[in-house]
């Protein structure tokens, strides 16, 4: 079935949204056009995407008609409100959506705040005085690092991958304050990745198509000319978004002209 999907969205243009403010001293964000790219010619799926600054007004706007919006690294970006408005935007209307490092802090407050009620949700390095800081600072942090990390079975992320483990690269002074990790992970929000000490890597909703997020950065793989796993499992699921919206457009437009005709 799948399969027959995929055939259909590859005769229409994947529009991805990124989220974030773009600097070209991050690696991870030269990266990123690198890997859709790969995925790209891996897949055959033809992907085009558009850099969507978190300051932008009209930031709704930008995202209906886009098949997948990521929510990319580095921070802290010039609106982090905006950000959380794309994000709930992807939550609330099933888009597909990855969050890697940054976008990983930012859906967790957006959670908290917009499912949990937790309004005074906050991010440690941006208001270091916070009743609830979900996202805080590490003492050692994992710049520029390397670590392990496990994949719960099951989950998108393992799917993605085929293996339990994988070694992936860090770029974060920042994790989920685990003072706040009971009260969070409930269902859907599960976590699906663990790194050796046990400390969460990965999260994902499971009443959501696909909404992942990884502390770690998959993307930069691609500056190697490796295909990140994650990133096609990204690019095939905004897939199958191309043609559930397309139908759905064609469903609504038979309803409309319909209407008409009986008019």
């Amino acid at each position: 079935m799948q399969g027959c999907v995929l055939a259909f969205a590859g005769a229409f243009m994947i529009k991805i949204g990124l989220v974030g403010d773009y600097k070209d001293s991050v690696p991870a964000r030269r990266a990123i056009p690198i890997a859709l790219g790969l995925a790209s010619e891996s897949s055959g799926l033809p992907v085009e995407f558009d850099w969507v600054p978190t300051d932008a007004l009209d930031i709704e706007e930008r995202l209906v008609e886009l098949h997948g919006i990521w929510c990319i690294p580095a921070g802290p970006c010039r609106s982090m409100e905006g950000a959380m408005r794309a994000i709930r935007f992807a939550r609330e209307q099933r888009r597909p959506f990855l969050g890697t490092c940054g976008g990983f802090q930012h859906a967790v407050i957006e959670y908290a705040r917009n499912v949990l009620g937790w309004r005074n949700a906050e991010h440690a390095e941006i208001s270091p005085d916070a009743e609830q800081p979900v996202i805080t600072l590490l003492q050692c942090t994992l710049v520029n690092k390397m670590g392990s990390v496990r994949f719960r079975a099951g989950s998108r992320l393992f799917d993605a991958y085929g293996v339990e483990e994988s070694t992936e690269e860090y770029q974060c002074s920042c994790v989920l304050n685990s003072e706040f990790q009971a009260g969070l992970i409930k269902w859907p929000l599960q976590v699906t990745a663990l790194d050796l000490a046990g400390d969460v890597r990965g999260l994902e909703l499971n009443d959501h198509p696909f909404f992942v997020l990884t502390l770690f950065q998959p993307e930069r793989a691609a500056l190697q000319g490796v295909l990140p796993p994650l990133v096609a499992a990204f690019l095939r699921a905004s897939a199958v978004s191309v043609a559930y919206q397309s139908a759905a457009g064609d469903h609504q437009a038979y309803s409309v002209s319909a209407a008409t005709e009986r008019n």
